[in-house]
């Protein structure tokens, strides 16, 4: 996202005091770890050595098989005021299908839709749109990454291994992924993605900045589990001042495409986000 209008800074809290530790305040902080501990990930058990290498895998097959399927792409984006107050919107809505030939395409059934205020839409927001919303990890794009476990946590009724995941080198013009992963510890695919795109962009001219965000992934076809939801609810702090922003992508209607039929969407009333 580039800013193109001056915006008005927000403060930042105050840290915390420390706790004294006093009889009472260490029962006080004992109540507080277990409290906390509640949420946290657990490290009770690892995950195979080789997890990240079967990950990959996973990631690769889910990529190719993907590929083999038909869905609509939705996406909404909203710039925020100071009350919460909508101020301007971008939206989009593409049908990713195939010709009769089986060459894979995408076209447009809403859209686009320029409304914004004081955002402009970048060249890498609609990279993003295909490199790291979903982020899929693969046997190609592995090496790339650091990936630290974390512990575990359940998701969606699913328990799941943990991973801090960083770039390990970001070179000039590419476009990484920086956050976190839930894998499902049973078929060792990706449950939930959050964090934010980079590189973020910062410069004398302007900043070209990235909100972080989360997807979520849901079985389909009873094998792999497919993005169904990206959504961000972010500040980005340019120079200038910090902006409030939010939006959502939806991936809805998968099919899997096959030569010997038509592939058609229902039609359906898709909503102005400016109402």
């Amino acid at each position: 996202m580039r800013l193109f209008r001056q915006l008005c800074s927000d403060g930042v809290p105050a840290a915390s005091p420390h706790l004294r530790t006093t009889s009472s305040g260490r029962v006080l902080l004992s109540l507080l770890a277990a409290f906390l501990a509640i949420g946290a990930p657990s490290l009770a058990q690892e995950p195979p050595v080789d997890a990240v290498k079967r990950i990959a895998e996973n990631g690769s097959r889910f990529e190719e098989e993907r590929g083999r399927y038909t869905y609509r792409q939705s996406f909404d984006f909203y710039e925020l005021g100071k009350t919460g107050a909508q101020l301007g919107s971008y939206r989009e809505v593409r049908d990713v299908n195939f010709t009769t030939e089986g060459e894979r395409t995408e076209e447009f059934v809403k859209g686009p839709t320029h409304r914004l205020k004081r955002l402009v839409m970048s060249e890498e927001d609609f990279r993003d749109l295909r490199e790291v919303q979903p982020f899929v990890l693969t046997n190609d794009t592995a090496w790339r990454y650091e990936l630290t476990y974390r512990g575990r946590e359940t998701i969606g009724g699913r328990d799941c291994f943990v991973y801090l995941i960083e770039p390990r080198q970001v070179l000039q013009g590419q476009r990484m992924f920086d956050g976190q992963l839930w894998v499902d510890q049973e078929n060792l695919q990706v449950v939930r993605a959050a964090g934010q795109p980079v590189p973020q962009h910062h410069s004398t001219s302007g900043s070209n900045l990235f909100a972080s965000f989360t997807t979520d992934y849901a079985l389909v076809d009873g094998e792999f589990l497919f993005p169904i939801r990206t959504y961000a609810d972010d500040y980005l702090s340019f120079a200038s001042g910090v902006q409030h922003v939010r939006y959502e992508i939806r991936f809805e209607n998968y099919r899997r495409f096959s030569a010997d039929a038509t592939i058609r969407f229902r039609s359906t009333e898709i909503a102005d986000p400016t109402n």
